[in-house]
């Protein structure tokens, strides 16, 4: 399980409950490569119903300022990472999926008549995900390739997710994915709510890791609460598991997450 929220500067977890029903034989904590808090359940016995409810508490504190403190060499494409920084950012530089399609898409974010700062590229892709494409929110298994969400242009949070990862990285920008919750205020007309959501981390030297969330053309981390990150949706799975029993024996599974926000 993936619940718990990453505590940071931004962010301070005040309450955390897990509540499991049956009650697991052994339930254990642990970070995994990434530093996301992860808990691992273990059953016995048989059950007609498997449910977890996790409830969780937190401050959480705005960095979404106009502008973010790049350095000087960073503001302006291309730029070129610090040596240092190579070993650690590899990863997230690396293209996940084959061809040349998001490749050609990504230029368009470029101003041929003059220099393009980093953060107006960034931001221009975040708001051209909002406006060209349809938000789904699929069931479905797994994600869509970038290649089918930009033919069809639609998709869920992390289909668009992974589509500007991909994107970014074509740029030579580094990318990760973030998954999370993401608060809605009334009448906000944000999408994602109702189930865990989606979105990106670009790392820009001086502002270090900066949240683009596609979906709503966000930059920073406003109403995006995160838990964890990764370089690919398969490493960020809120839940998954195996069970014994006849296959049929799965009837389904349903997702509920209510973000509320408390006067204090």
């Amino acid at each position: 399980m993936m619940f718990r929220p990453r505590a940071s500067h931004d962010l301070r977890l005040i309450r955390t409950s897990l509540l499991i029903s049956p009650q697991p034989a052994q339930l254990r904590w642990l970070h995994d490569p990434f530093d996301n808090s992860v808990a691992v359940a273990t059953f016995e016995g048989t059950t007609k119903e498997l449910r977890f409810e996790s409830t969780v508490t937190l401050e959480h504190f705005e960095n979404s300022g106009p502008e973010y403190p790049l350095e000087d060499y960073a503001r302006t494409y291309p730029f070129r990472y610090a040596d240092e920084d190579f070993p650690s950012l590899s990863n997230a530089l690396a293209k996940g999926y084959p061809g040349d399609s998001v490749d050609r898409w990504a230029l368009q974010f470029l101003d041929p008549a003059e220099t393009s700062t980093t953060m107006n590229i960034l931001r221009a892709m975040t708001s051209g995900i909002r406006r060209d494409f349809t938000y789904s929110r699929r069931i479905e298994k797994g994600v869509q390739s970038p290649e089918e969400t930009l033919r069809t242009r639609t998709g869920s949070c992390r289909d668009f997710a992974v589509l500007m990862i991909e994107a970014t990285r074509s740029l030579g920008v580094a990318a990760r994915i973030v998954s999370g919750y993401i608060f809605i205020p009334n009448n906000s007309g944000l999408a994602g709510g109702g189930s865990t959501h989606a979105w990106v981390q670009a790392y820009l030297p001086g502002a270090g890791w900066v949240d683009f969330d596609p979906t709503n053309s966000i930059i920073g981390n406003r109403n995006l609460i995160r838990v964890a990150v990764a370089w690919s949706p398969g490493q960020v799975l809120p839940l998954w598991g195996t069970y014994d029993g006849p296959a049929e024996a799965f009837e389904g599974m349903d997702v509920n997450v209510s973000v509320t926000e408390v006067e204090g």
